[in-house]
This record gives C-alpha cells, structure tokens and sequence, in this order.
C-alpha cells in the first residue's frame, strides 16, 4: 500500500474520533513522524471535521433569552407594589406555570442535543466500515513487513555462511532437461554437517519431495530429505566425506537408492 492509499483507507479518520485499535494508532503514529504528506493529511482531517462539528452546531433561538429574563421577571414582585394573593389559587401555581414554561423553553435544546446526536451516529457507523476496509489493508501491510523481515532473516544466515572459512560451497548446476535448475549445498569441514539452498529448484509436485545424495566413493550415500523450512536453517545430514552432490526428485519420505532419471542438479567439490 502506497502513501496515498493509506491517507484514503480511513485510517486517519478513525484515529481522530477515537475509533482506531491501539496497533493502529501507533502504525499512524509512526508514520506521520516520518512522512510529511500523512502527517498534512492528518491536520487537513483534523481540521475538516472541526469545521464540520462548528457548521452542524445548533444555534439557540434569538428570542431564547428574552423568554427567560420574562420568566425570572415574572416570579419576583414589581418596584413599589404590593403583591396581592388571590385566595382561591394554590400557593404552587405559580411555581407550576414557571417550571412548565421552563421545561418548555428546555425541549429545544433536548431536540437540537438529539439532531446531533443523531448525526455523531451516522458518523460513526460511516466509520466502523471505513476501518473495517482499513484493518484489512494494515493486515496486508504487516503481513508484507513479516514476509520481508523473515527473508532479511534468511539472507543474513546465507551471508553468515558465505564469509565462514570453514563452510565449504558446492555449486550444484542443473542437468539435461533441467538446465535451468540450481542449488548451493554448504558443508561444514569442521562439523561436517550439510546444509542445502534449494530456492532456485522449481516447487516439487504434491507427494514428491527433493533428496540429496553424496557422492562418496562412486557411491550414493543418502545425504537427508529437503523441505522449505529446512533451506540453509537446519542440516540435512552428516557427511564425513564426499567427492560430489547431487539431487533427485523422489516420492514424499525418499528413497534407498536415487532415481537417475529424475536428478536436478549435480556438482563436484
């Protein structure tokens, strides 16, 4: 994902209401310290949605406040007069005729709280689907940075190998119809362990596998089973000498004795 597809995932929105999972929000964070186009974005989103809560604020009718100086005015006596108390009305009814008033003048901003509140949730649904487009793409995005930290992993190991004085490389080239066919077998004179880079071999077929042999004496000697999880990780075998490797394509598990006609790749040490 590119930087203006990650401005446009709805990512920078959800940040700002609050929607955004804490991975998330520290992906974004990190990012806009050091990408100046997300983090304009970012102020530019900020800045849109204040707008928006000031545009779709509800204004207070302008008589609003004449009403209520009435209503104090009426519950206190004039200048100079004197109250008088009709003896058939309650003592509360006045008290009664302001809180009506009151609650009155309160039922606007009652409607104008629930208009808003109205539109925070269309909002926020707009959004929940927005992220959920957008937690996809992060996913993408992690899953990517994983595959390249497990390859960086894997050529640090292969360099590890390369600069060691006592790893032997063989360089295995394809044979026949296989030409275009490589590996790279590393034996370490020391411990004697084999290990195989078998990367450049094409994908073996469901149920087949690669086998490596040794070639000790004119005689194959089984030198272990190859499998992805293996390359250049884990040894193979234990080979305490060898005038040459080679690979066959063999069912799944292997084979006592090599299938000639199914050899990849062979070298001479």
């Amino acid at each position: 994902m590119n930087t203006k597809e990650y401005i446009s995932s709805g990512i920078i929105e959800s940040y700002i209401l609050g929607l955004a999972a804490p991975d998330e929000a520290g992906i974004l964070e990190c990012v806009m310290k050091n990408n100046a186009e997300v983090k304009a974005a970012f102020e530019e989103a900020q800045k849109t949605l204040e707008d928006l809560a000031t545009v779709q604020a509800v204004t207070p009718p302008t008589d609003l406040k004449s009403k209520i100086w009435n209503t104090i005015q009426q519950g206190q006596p004039a200048e100079g007069k004197q109250m008088v108390f009709a003896t058939d009305i309650p003592a509360a009814r006045p008290q009664e005729e302001i809180r009506i008033q009151g609650n009155s003048n309160w039922k606007t901003f009652a409607i104008a709280a629930s208009v808003l509140f109205l539109i925070s949730i269309a909002g926020n649904l707009f959004w929940m689907n927005e992220q959920s487009q957008a937690k996809k793409e992060i996913a993408g995005i992690q899953a990517e940075k994983e595959s390249q930290d497990f390859a960086m992993q894997k050529m640090n190991r292969k360099m590890a190998m390369v600069t060691n004085p006592d790893m032997k490389m063989v360089m295995l080239k394809g044979v026949e119809k296989h030409s275009d066919s490589k590996a790279m077998v590393f034996w370490d004179t020391k411990t004697k362990d084999v290990y195989l880079d078998a990367e450049k071999l094409p994908k073996a077929p469901e149920g087949m596998q690669y086998q490596l042999w040794a070639i000790e004496d004119g005689k194959p000697v089984d030198a272990g089973m190859y499998t992805q999880e293996k390359d250049s990780k884990i040894a193979l075998a234990n080979i305490p000498k060898a005038q040459a490797f080679a690979i066959t394509l063999e069912k799944q598990g292997g084979s006592p004795v090599p299938t000639m006609e199914n050899m990849y790749v062979m070298g001479e040490i």
